[in-house]
């Protein structure tokens, strides 16, 4: 039995509670069982409904905002088991088998190199005075979050186990490397800013025509990924020195 979209979408929503009744013994099982009632209520009734809880009354803990890829395959592996159809493992397998991946990429993406590099981000404006710095830090942290919540409950639903492809298939590892290498260049930029501001006495705008160029051409060779980090760090750095030195 197909869940209905609606269906679909109170999982969706439910699943920002997941953290909700976290606990030291169970750590996510709670929200977890509180975000696919909705689900269960649809395959199961009275003394099942109820096994069917005590079945997901386990340890769970994994990354929030990937934890729907997870419940999106566990709500798929429950059709196939109402069905009567054999996936070669079992749900808490599969779960086990799941979250740990799930967590450290999530960690290491999400809070380790996209919040951060966002951040730095909407220091820019922010340092020039623009009232929607913050805003702009929102919808730049959020849209990809909540765009990895909503597919990776698409894609874990339609896919089931085959959620493991989509999740290699977004390479979030090399992603949080990357993201990485851009912060420590906006950090040297938003260093660079106010350094030239505060001593060449050019002001803002002609701070961020020195720093364009380094810029743009570091971000290049980044792209390219053929020049190493470290070697476009140190000709920012001698850059930066000719440039005093010069003065």
């Amino acid at each position: 039995m197909k869940l209905p979209r609606l269906v679909l979408l109170q999982v969706f929503l439910r699943s920002f509670l997941l953290q909700a009744s976290w606990n030291y013994e169970q750590m996510q099982s709670l929200g977890l069982l509180y975000a696919v009632t909705p689900a269960f209520r649809r395959y199961y009734t009275g003394a099942a409904l109820l096994m069917a809880y005590r079945r997901h009354l386990e340890h769970f803990n994994t990354h929030p905002y990937l934890a729907t890829a997870v419940i999106g395959a566990l709500l798929r592996l429950e059709e196939q088991k109402q069905q009567g159809a054999d996936p070669g493992f079992g749900l808490s397998e599969f779960k086990a088998a799941m979250v740990a991946p799930c967590a450290a990429m999530g960690d290491a993406f999400f809070w380790g190199a996209l919040r951060p590099l966002v951040a730095v981000a909407a220091l820019l404006p922010a340092f020039q005075g623009f009232w929607w710095a913050p805003l702009g830090y929102l919808l730049l942290y959020n849209f990809p979050h909540l765009g990895f919540r909503a597919l990776g409950l698409i894609r874990g639903y339609g896919g089931g186990v085959r959620v493991v492809s989509s999740l290699q298939h977004w390479r979030l590892s090399d992603w949080s490397v990357y993201c990485k290498q851009l912060l420590l260049l906006l950090l040297g930029v938003l260093a660079a800013l106010i350094s030239i501001a505060a001593t060449a006495g050019l002001g803002l705008s002609g701070a961020w025509v020195l720093c364009a160029g380094p810029l743009l051409w570091a971000v290049a060779m980044l792209m390219r990924r053929k020049i190493s980090p470290l070697l476009v760090i140190w000709v920012l750095c001698l850059l930066s020195l000719s440039w005093s030195q010069l003065r």
